[in-house]
Parts: structure tokens; sequence; C-alpha cells
């Protein structure tokens, strides 16, 4: 919208823009018709009654002005319904295509925005386009469609109005886009000083406790007053250039109206014009110049909409630049091998730089009980944070019915790779089932139930945070998945706070947990990935959290867990280190395959 009068991204994005606009086009019509009606009748109506002309001639002219006023309020009146439900159903469609916007860019993305500002924009900035619909677009309408209409009646009425209104009128946006190019900057000011109010008063609130306990809470008081001050101080340079905006407007207007006023009279008085057609100039005359300077006046009015919307433009932007995840066909992966006795071989898979990661399987080939699913593939995966490779073509494949670890240092990519795997992350390679990949990993999330290293809990009772997602609560898959995840012991009627609040944060790690394993039955995910799942656990918890993803390995899943925890990579089937192996050695789950790997080491 900083572009254009209207930006089209709106159009675009909002397809109930597009209904608003052709409604508001015939409104605008319909509202042009009565003003050229309304002047005429009371033009005429002057006109004769000056010249004693019967009441019943003159009586025609105030019925049609008496008609004209009637349909005009009409009119206006369905404008306002209109633009009110059209903001409705604007704002709602943004609304709705920004969270699935956000999804699809996932958490990496969010990582580098202040997600503060996206929760301003989706509320109180999408709210603010009610100006933008119910003030600035119907006075954008109007003057695209009555403005040329009323140029050209004043042209075939009066030759010198309409010269006088032609060369007038286009000081009106002249002045209002030099005004615009000092109050854009005021705007962008004003939005800013506005998303860091919100911002410095949610840190204090998260914060609160913990400045109480220190006793700092007090000296909180003067940094929001100094935020609160800055944005008062910013909408009031707003208010002032908007004020100017106005008065530069109706006085280049007034001047427009009085110079035609005059050259009327002059002629009225020499009998060049009759009263009627000067009455009905004088009268469509300011009618030429309201649609603009309306379309000024209300544009700064609607101005914290149109920078909230520029927002959100720019996350669709980002979201609809991102490839779909339409399946592709490829070559079929390197399958891991047994020997004579079923025992899979530890496989080194090498990427294309030479950089070796070390997958290590032991136990026998796990039968596939859900469905006959093919292992779970990752290809040439590369992941590079700016500069920074963290990934660098990594190739692998997750088994099904099998318990995966991914292990190393902290650093080395266990977190990044999960983020891939679920589409969070822009990476170059391929990932998909067997043989078949995706252009884009968020094609398989469909088929992951996942939780990662922060619950994410949401204000509500335990069964709405596990069950999340989900229309409907199943007692039953509900009261296993708290069981699977060693939360049996919480009551899924417990009401928390914003963020989970009221659990500890082995609790709350459980219940995300749980929230993993219910998508998992529910939806008959083939694939469940867990990232930390046990960091915040004692080793029993730990243990049975590790027993619970036992049960879905052996139906046949394939399970994935990030962690560096020795239990949860002793009780693995499969261990994908990330350790370079100039760091690090070869983890093994049992001695058969320590003796396996050191044998082919020494090979």
């Amino acid at each position: 919208m900083a572009t254009s009068p209207l930006d089209p991204r709106l159009v675009r994005y909002a397809s109930a823009a597009r209904v608003f606009l052709v409604v508001g086009a015939f409104l605008a019509l319909a509202q042009t018709a009565t003003t050229l009606l309304f002047a005429w009748g009371v033009a005429n109506a002057v006109g004769l009654a000056v010249a004693g002309a019967p009441f019943a001639e003159v009586l025609h002219y105030v019925v049609m002005v008496a008609a004209a006023v009637l349909a005009r309020s009409a009119v206006l009146w369905l404008n306002d319904v209109v633009a009110a439900r059209g903001a409705a159903s604007v704002k709602s469609q943004l609304r709705l295509k920004l969270m699935q916007a956000l999804s699809k860019l996932g958490p990496s993305w969010l990582s580098t925005r202040n997600t503060v500002h996206l929760t301003t924009v989706v509320g109180r900035g999408l709210e603010a386009l009610d100006k933008y619909f119910a003030n600035y677009v119907p006075q954008l309408i109007l003057t695209a469609i009555a403005t040329p209409i009323i140029v050209v009646i004043l042209f075939t009425q009066d030759l010198f109005t309409g010269f006088v209104v032609l060369i007038t009128l286009p000081l009106i946006p002249l002045f209002m886009a030099l005004i615009g190019r000092a109050t854009k900057a005021v705007q962008a000011q004003q939005w800013r000083q506005l998303t860091k109010l919100s911002s410095g008063f949610l840190d204090v609130v998260e914060g609160l406790s913990t400045l109480t306990i220190f006793g700092r809470a007090r000296r909180q008081e003067q940094r929001i007053a100094s935020l609160t001050n800055e944005y008062r101080l910013r909408t009031m340079k707003v208010l002032r250039m908007s004020f100017l905006s106005g008065f530069v407007l109706e006085l280049v207007a007034s001047l427009s109206v009085a110079l035609v006023a005059v050259s009327i009279g002059v002629r009225l008085v020499d009998g060049t014009l009759t009263l009627a057609i000067g009455l009905f100039v004088l009268l469509l005359t300011p009618e030429a110049y309201l649609p603009l300077r309306n379309v000024g006046t209300q544009f700064h009015a609607a101005a914290e909409g149109v920078a909230a919307a520029e927002d959100v433009f720019e996350v669709l932007d980002a979201a609809s630049g991102m490839s779909s995840g339409r399946s592709r066909k490829q070559g079929a992966l390197d399958s891991s091998m047994t020997d004579s006795l079923g025992v899979r071989r530890d496989d080194q898979e090498a990427s294309a730089n030479g950089r070796e990661f070390m997958v290590t399987l032991s136990g026998m080939a796990p039968a596939t009980l859900m469905t006959d699913i093919p292992a779970f593939t990752v290809r040439g995966l590369t992941v590079a944070h700016g500069d920074i490779v963290v990934l660098d073509r990594l190739t692998t494949s997750f088994p099904a019915g099998s318990l995966t670890v991914i292990t190393g240092p902290s650093g080395v990519g266990k977190t990044t790779l999960f983020s891939a795997l679920l589409g969070f992350v822009k990476y170059t390679g391929d990932i998909g089932w067997g043989d078949t990949f995706f252009t884009g990993a968020a094609a398989a999330r469909a088929d992951i139930s996942w939780a990662s290293q922060k619950p994410s809990l949401v204000a509500g009772t335990i069964a709405a945070n596990v069950s999340l997602g989900q229309p409907e609560v199943d007692p039953a898959v509900l009261a296993q998945s708290l069981t699977l995840a060693a939360a049996e012991s919480l009551d899924p009627e417990l009401l928390l706070g914003v963020g989970g609040s009221g659990l500890s944060g082995g609790q709350a790690q459980r219940v995300a947990i749980a929230r993993a394993y219910y998508r998992a039955i529910v939806c008959k995910t083939p694939v469940i990935i867990l990232d930390e799942p046990t960091s915040a656990l004692d080793a029993v918890t730990e243990d049975l959290v590790i027993s619970g993803a036992r049960h879905f390995v052996d139906e046949g899943r394939t399970v994935i867990i990030v962690s560096h925890r020795r239990s949860v990579i002793a009780a693995a089937d499969v261990i994908l280190d990330l350790t370079p192996p100039v760091a690090s050695s070869l983890l093994a789950t049992d001695a058969r395959a320590a003796q396996i790997h050191e044998a082919e080491v020494s090979a």
C-alpha cells in the first residue's frame, strides 16, 4: 500500500476484498447519480421559483430533490454496511492466511522475527483495517468513479468551470504526495514505537516474578512510562501531520470553488449564464474536489492499518515464496544390509565432501507391523544458518519399526536435523520415503508427530493441550497417551495458565510428549520425532518415557529421538552420531555392535 493507493496484494490474498471493490463501485455510481440528481433538482427548482414559474412545475423538481436525498441516504447506509462487513471478512481471511503462513514458515523463520510485533500485527494492526475499509477505500473508489464523471458534466454545462476544475484538481494529489512523503516516516516511527511498547510491556510481565524477587519491579515503571510517553509523542506528530494535510487540501479546494463562484457571479450579472446552469455548476464543483480531499484525510486516519497490512503482506510473500510439497521420484538410497544372522551391520555413509556420519544399527531387523512402509530417508541434506553450514550433504535413513537416536555434542546439528525433517528450516537435498522424495519436507509433516525441546503449552486443561488440534478429545486415547508419556498421575482436567504455568518443567515436557503420542495414535502417523524429550526428567521417569516410545516401535513405527543422554542412546536400535570422526568415536548400543564396528574400522 505504500507504492500505490490500493496494494494489489490485498486483492490477491483476500478474496473478500474483490467483492468489496465490485460492490463499492456500484455504490459509488449510485452515489454519484444521486449527487447529480440533487444538484439538478435544486438548480432547476430555484431557477423556476425565481422566474415565477407555477408551483406545480417547481414541485416536480422538489420531489426530485427529496427522492435524491432519500436515495443518497440509503446508498450511504449501504456503503457503511458493506464497508463493515467487507472489513470483517478481509480481516478474517488475512488472519487465517497469516496463521497458515506462519505455520508454513516454521520456528526457524519465527526465531529471526519479533514475535510480539507479529502478535501486535495480528491483533491491533489488523483491527485498524476497519478505518481503512470503512473510510479510505470507499473514498478511493468514489474518487475514481465520481470525479471523472462530474468533471465531464461540468465541461458539458460550462466550459470555463470545467477548465478551472481540470487545472486546479491535480493540485490536491500533488499536495497529498508532498505531505505524504513527510508523514510516511512519522507513521512508520509510530508503528515501530507501538511494537516497542508492546514488547517492553510483555517483557516486564513475563519477568515480573524474577523482578519482584530481586526488588527491581518498581524500576520498570519508569521504563514503561518512558515508552508510553514516546508513543504519545509519535501519535501527536501523526495527528499534527493529519491536521496540516486536511488544512492544505481544504485551502486548495476552497480557493478553487471560490474562483468558480466568482466567475459564475460575474457572468450571471452580465447575463451570459442562466441561473439554473450557474447554480447547477456551483453545486457540483465542490463535489469534484470532495472525494480527493476525503481520500487524503482518511488515509491518515487509516495509516496504522496500512502499516500493519504491509507487515502482513511481508509474511504472506515470504510464505508464498517457499516451495510446495509435491512428491517426486528419485533413485533409491542404498539400503542397510544385514548379515547372515539377521543382525544389521554398521553402515558408514559419507557425505560428498568426505565428512562421515556414523550410523550404528544393532539387534534383529525389525518387522513392520503397522504397514509395509519404506524407511524414512534423507539424501544430500545441507542446512546452513547464514554463512555457517551446520549439516553438509548428509545421507542416511531411519528404518521403520526401530528407535533411532540422533546424538552428538551441542551445536553439531541435532536440532537442525530435527527441524529440517519437519520442514522448519530451509535446506537443500531430499527427504521422503524410500525412493519417493518431496520438494519440501512440509509435505511429509502430515505423517509425523513430534515434540520439540520447548513444550509450548497453552492456557487450558491438560486434556486440551494433549489433544491440541483435534476437534474432539478421545478419553481412551488421552489416557493411553498420558500413560505412555509417564504422565498418568496428572489430572487431565487440571487448568493450566499462559505458557502452561502450573506444571514443573518435567511435567510440561511429558505433556508435550503425550501430545505427540496422541497425534500419532489418532492420525496414525508412521513417524514420531522427539527432541531432547528427557532433558528435565529423572532416571526412573526417563526409563518410563523410553518404554512408551518402545510401544510405538513395536507397532512398526519409526521413532526418532534427538538426545545426548547415555541412557537414551543405550536404548536405541539405531544411532546417528553427527560427531565428526576426528572429534569422537562411534557410540555403540551393545557389545556386538561395538565389535562389528571395531572389526570394520580395523579392516
